[in-house]
């Protein structure tokens, strides 16, 4: 009964309620998109493609391991992000092992295609991994012929390895790109895979175990088969035997990381969404109660309890909850499939790790989204639930009226909690850290001015409408309703700060922090040219012979992993460093930089002297000693390398070239380069200290959206629930476009006073950002971009003023 009663009180009121269904469906489409991304993040697995033609492979692990406690025996797993190698030597034992039918070796070498495209080239021998080498129009049998299905078949291309630039003739067709065998070893030597394959096929699958053993008795009787284990790190076979799945992963080692970052930006777009929706909601439903005061009053006054209303209220809104939640995250599959293939699209994700679509996210939006309205119902039911039945009419009336000591207690707990936050934030300098820290941050001083709402509107357009007194007409009106019912603004200030704090933060982080690494880089590169895009050590070698040329810097960018933390790393040679870079040394020197040394940004927490055990990008465990520190981490990496240890470890060991040549022309230059399809003038790379700055605009524009769909939802609701105020203005002889005029002046003041409160709550969060991150606590932010939030926040409200005020003054005044 009591249901029916709450059902048909809805039908009754849908308008009232149609906002409050409007935010509650976007929450659970949010919501169930991020869960999908963390979804696919825990249950993806990598299929293979290049391996599924062998039923056994033979690879070097695709993680590293870690002891993080010696006592306790506690093990950590992290994935690397480039290949590891295998000994060429496996080959034989595993030929050796009984039950063996074929084994297939895979050398694998970087080439740059005439367009720019990096790519692997292969042996001929391991084209059978995908196809019958007899299928082909031809095989490779000279050291200038390919195979491939980039360029027809008798053309000639020109591609640029490792071993330098040469041209190579297409004599077949086949997916990918395969040299001669001999070739393909020649190739990944220079690339300094000498005596290393990338992966060994074996058939038939029966010989996995027999395969396995084999290979665990090699490495314990082989040194060279298995690295010497250092620092912290799990003594681990380099090789492992993969059936099925497994081969997904060892063919695609990025894949795990992939899913390691699926699942933390889930999480953290979806924590953060959760909250965002939590405050759109409650804003909502106050707004929605608000207007169903005096109907509550009534009740309250003719004997209701403060029990009943509020389960009026939540049963109310669990109806309108599970309306919601469920077409909701049912649209939020839609969002999910979008926001993957973005990603994907992007790079950030390869398509190798397929999107997972479940339950589990389904159900979780559906139950996170009708527990938020639950709370939010019973918080914005409780004020006038809790008035004495004689007091209840007059209060629901007042206009003025205080919105308890309760509300005002909390919202100074959130302002301090953003204070607090805020002061953390100055002492954190990982993204990783600071990444979610900031919105968080933002979120509670956005909390803090909903829950201060009345307070704020009262004193703020106070102040903001002294000009507007002495004016006539509609901003003088405009002013005067402003002061008169400063609590119908404060039901609005809340989404329209969130917008602009969220708005605010989330962008002017991520230009704070790629502002101060162009910064560094522009500043710290002293070479007079950089060319690239990929150099080969011909190429280097011929750069430094030009006569004229004082430096020739190689660099390249990878990250590797200590036990805790990951780090951003370059990778130079040190002949002439100071001619070509300037990374502000602050102790020790770079002159004693070589293969078993690191300097290290003061960010790092690291001091001269200390030994610092780390995993390279293939896994391969080695501990470096430190012997410099430095203060450009931002432009050029938390760590600074040898650029031969860097270059053994990575899939691709070509990077740009800084060239300190002053007096020679870029002629000369050119024209040494120009066999290498070399250019002068390429892009210096700053570290990927944001984790793909654009996936992060287009994860948390879904945020930014929501909240800009609360900030109409809301305000639409305003505007609505003022038609008689309008009838009123009509009926007094204010025309039509007197009216709009009106409310677009009041929606106006508002707007200012929230973007006034948005950009203090973004300034300090990006301040204190800053501060942690750059050294600095000087935020860089465009004017355009900030011009660009403030006008869409103005743009979005006077929107959602103006359409449904039309709708309502469209009948003639008394009708």
């Amino acid at each position: 009964m009591r249901v029916r009663y709450a059902s048909s009180s809805l039908r009754q009121r849908k308008g009232a309620f149609a906002g409050t269904f409007a935010a509650l469906l976007c929450a659970a489409a949010l919501v169930c998109a991020c869960g999908m991304l963390m979804d696919t993040g825990l249950r993806s697995t990598a299929k293979p493609q290049r391996y599924a033609g062998a039923p056994v492979i033979v690879a070097g692990d695709p993680a590293s391991h870690f002891l993080k406690d010696l006592d306790k025996d506690k093990r950590k797993t992290k994935p690397n992000t480039s290949r590891r190698w295998i000994p060429a030597a496996l080959a034989d034992v595993v030929r050796d092992v009984p039950g063996v039918e074929r084994v297939v070796v895979e050398r694998a070498a970087p080439v740059v295609l005439p367009d720019g495209e990096r790519v692997d080239g292969y042996g001929w021998e391991s084209a059978a991994l995908l196809l019958d080498p007899s299928e082909s129009d031809a095989a490779p049998a000279a050291r200038d012929e390919v195979v491939t299905d980039r360029a027809p078949v008798g053309e000639r291309v020109r591609l640029v390895t490792s071993a330098g630039a040469a041209t190579y003739a297409v004599v077949g067709s086949a997916p990918g790109l395969y040299f001669a065998e001999t070739e393909a070893e020649r190739l990944a030597d220079a690339a300094g895979r000498s005596g290393q394959v990338s992966a060994i096929a074996v058939w038939p699958e029966s010989a996995a175990s027999a395969v396995e053993k084999a290979v665990r008795r090699s490495e314990s009787t082989s040194g060279s088969s298995r690295p010497t284990t250092v620092g912290p790190y799990e003594p681990v076979e380099s090789a492992v035997v993969a059936t099925g799945d497994e081969r997904g992963a060892v063919e695609f080692p990025t894949a795990a990381s992939a899913r390691a970052k699926l699942v933390s930006m889930g999480g953290a777009l979806g924590g953060t969404s959760l909250i965002v929706a939590i405050l759109a909601v409650a804003g909502t439903l106050a707004l929605a109660v608000r207007q169903r005061e005096r109907e509550l009053a009534v009740l309250r006054a003719v004997g209701a309890t403060p029990r009943q209303l509020r389960r009026l209220v939540g049963r109310e809104t669990l109806l309108v909850a599970t309306a919601a939640a469920v077409p909701g995250a049912l649209l939020g599959l839609l969002l999910g499939r979008f926001l993957y293939g973005r990603f994907v699209a992007l790079g950030a994700v390869p398509e190798t790790v397929p999107l997972v679509v479940g339950p589990f996210p389904v159900l979780a939006a559906v139950a996170a989204t009708v527990s938020a309205a639950w709370v939010a119902a019973w918080f914005s039911s409780r004020r006038i639930s809790g008035l004495r039945p004689v007091a209840a009419l007059g209060e629901a009336s007042d206009e003025k009226r205080s919105r308890g000591r309760l509300r005002a207690i909390v919202g100074l707990v959130f302002a301090a909690g953003g204070v607090v936050l805020a002061l953390v934030l100055t002492k954190v300098s990982t993204d990783a850290a600071a990444g979610p820290l900031a919105p968080l941050t933002a979120l509670m001083g956005a909390a803090a001015v909903t829950l201060l709402a009345p307070l704020i509107a009262r004193v703020g357009l106070a102040l903001m409408t002294l000009p507007m007194r002495p004016l006539r007409g509609s901003v003088g009106l405009a002013g005067m309703n402003l002061r008169a019912a400063s609590g119908r603004t404060a039901g609005i200030l809340g989404p329209l700060t969130l917008m602009g704090a969220l708005a605010g933060t989330l962008l002017f982080a991520q230009t704070t922090l790629q502002g101060a690494a162009e910064q560094e880089v522009r500043e710290g590169t002293v070479a007079d040219r950089v060319i690239g895009p990929a150099v080969p050590d011909d190429a280097a070698r011929a750069l430094r012979e030009t006569p004229g040329v004082a430096a020739v810097t190689e660099v390249l960018r990878t990250r590797v992993r200590a036990v805790n933390t990951p780090f951003t790393v370059q990778g130079v040679t040190t002949d002439g460093l100071s001619d070509t870079l300037d990374l502000t040394v602050t102790a020790g020197s770079l002159d004693d930089l070589v293969e078993d040394t690191v300097a290290a940004s003061e960010g790092t927490g690291l001091a001269v002297g200390d030994d610092l055990s780390v995993a390279m990008a293939d896994g391969y465990p080695v501990t470096l000693k430190v012997v410099a520190l430095y203060e450009r981490g931002l432009g050029f990496g938390e760590l600074t390398m040898a650029h031969a240890l860097v270059a053994q470890h990575v899939d691709d060991p070509l990077g740009v070239a800084l060239v300190s040549a002053p007096g020679v022309p870029d002629t000369q230059l050119q024209q040494a380069v120009a066999p290498y399809g070399l250019t002068l003038g390429a892009a210096v790379d700053t570290p990927d200290t944001t984790n793909d700055s654009t996936v992060n605009y287009i994860a948390l524009a879904a945020i930014v959206g929501f909240a800009a769909i609360s900030l109409v939802n809301s305000v639409a609701m305003t505007v609505t629930g003022r038609s008689r105020d309008l009838e009123l203005l009509r009926l007094a002889g204010g025309t039509r476009r007197q009216v709009l005029r009106t409310l677009r002046w009041e929606t106006l003041a508002a707007v200012m006073l929230a973007i006034v409160l948005a950009f203090a709550i973004a300034a300090t969060t990006v301040t204190a950002y800053a501060a942690g991150m750059t050294g600095t606590p000087t935020p860089y932010v465009p004017p355009a971009l900030a011009v660009a939030v403030a006008g869409s926040i103005a743009v979005l409200a006077l929107i959602a003023t103006s359409l449904p005020a039309r709708a309502l003054l469209r009948p003639p005044p008394g009708r």
